[in-house]
């Protein structure tokens, strides 16, 4: 495992918050280090990892090689958002997490609406929140880091605020609040009103979620009075949206730029997960570029006639013959932007 570097102390999040900017959202199968690293190099305040699972981490075995958790080489600013319902194993969780993985701070994850992790935390913690508040103040127990937790308005109705006073009260350094029920999922609108009224219930940071996919609905959101906003698909393959948060007056990528900075994070990927194969001594085991098939076009939006390809990608020789050309040219040429339903939104705005 490579080296971390030290473990931050309790108030990041407070110097993180007195900066403009946004954060990276926890996104299974996608905030992992590559991304994080991109996001964090354009000025992300700070990344959260894929959820874990605090069973997992606490009675799996010492793998120090868990890729959810594996910081990248000199990785800081990154949480580690750990999901369960036990308040020992939580606990023994966080510090496995502090030992191994160097976090700035851990989070507990309160919104996540799959029906696998139901009944072992995630968003089944919204119909019992007094457990939830519980899992905090054990956690808290167990690190000097700041604790936080990322809620969802309430299970099948809105609890937001009942529910964020009693995090508060138990010791939450932070609250983020996805604007939708569980019960939603990822259906309708988020509701920002309902946010921004938990944001003026507690006094604890209250981070809103939901529905930023740029940088202008990023700035119209943070106008309602919460303390940052937490940005998820409107990230993935634009990690410049931090960048246009983080400085008065940033510049827009250039076609040339979307395209290197797309072939780096297949190499990142690259870098990050290739490794010696272990049935084969002496042989290495090369990452596979299938999980950036989603994400890789969305660096593009000008070049739509790759998409096709870009899609198909199985090794880093395969993105690098795609896209080395246009990452060398100074004005690559491509049809541009199609008008279609759903359109992704602007890269940067």
């Amino acid at each position: 495992m490579n080296a971390v570097p030290p473990t931050s102390a309790a108030g990041f999040y407070a110097r993180r918050l007195a900066r403009p900017g946004a954060v990276l959202a926890p996104m299974a199968g996608y905030s992992d280090a590559p991304m994080r690293q991109l996001a964090a190099e354009q000025g992300a305040l700070w990344t959260v990892s894929e959820m874990i699972s605090a069973r997992g981490l606490a009675l799996g075995g010492e793998n120090e090689s868990l890729h959810l958790g594996r910081p990248y080489p000199g990785e800081t600013g990154r949480v580690v958002q750990l999901f369960g319902a036990d308040p020992d194993i939580l606990a023994d969780a966080v510090q496995k997490a502090q030992a191994w993985f160097a976090p700035a701070a851990i989070d507990l994850n309160m919104g996540c609406p799959v029906p696998k992790v139901r009944g072992k935390g995630g968003a089944c913690l919204l119909q019992t929140p007094e457990v939830a508040f519980d899992l905090i103040r054990a956690m808290k127990s167990a690190t000097t880091l700041d604790v936080s937790a990322k809620i969802r308005l309430g299970w099948d109705s809105n609890r937001s605020i009942e529910i964020a006073q009693g995090l508060s009260e138990a010791g939450a350094a932070v609250i983020t609040v996805h604007g939708r029920t569980s019960a939603q999922r990822y259906t309708g609108q988020a509701d920002w009103e309902a946010i921004a009224r938990v944001a003026a219930s507690v006094p604890t940071p209250v981070i809103g979620s939901g529905d930023i996919l740029s940088a202008e609905q990023a700035r119209e959101r943070q106008r309602l009075g919460v303390a940052a906003v937490m940005i998820g698909r409107g990230a993935v393959g634009n990690p410049w949206i931090f960048r246009a948060l983080a400085d008065e007056n940033p510049e827009r990528p250039t076609p040339a730029q979307r395209a290197a900075t797309a072939l780096r994070h297949a190499e990142l990927q690259h870098q990050f997960y290739s490794a010696p194969d272990r049935y084969r001594p002496g042989e290495m085991r090369y990452a596979s570029m299938k999980p950036l098939r989603k994400v890789l076009p969305g660096y593009l939006p000008d070049c739509p006639e790759l998409h096709a390809e870009l899609v198909q990608v199985e090794r880093i020789e395969d993105v690098r013959r795609l896209l080395e050309p246009l990452a060398n040219l100074q004005k690559p040429k491509c049809m541009g932007p199609q008008p279609r339903d759903g359109a992704a939104p602007a890269l940067f705005s």
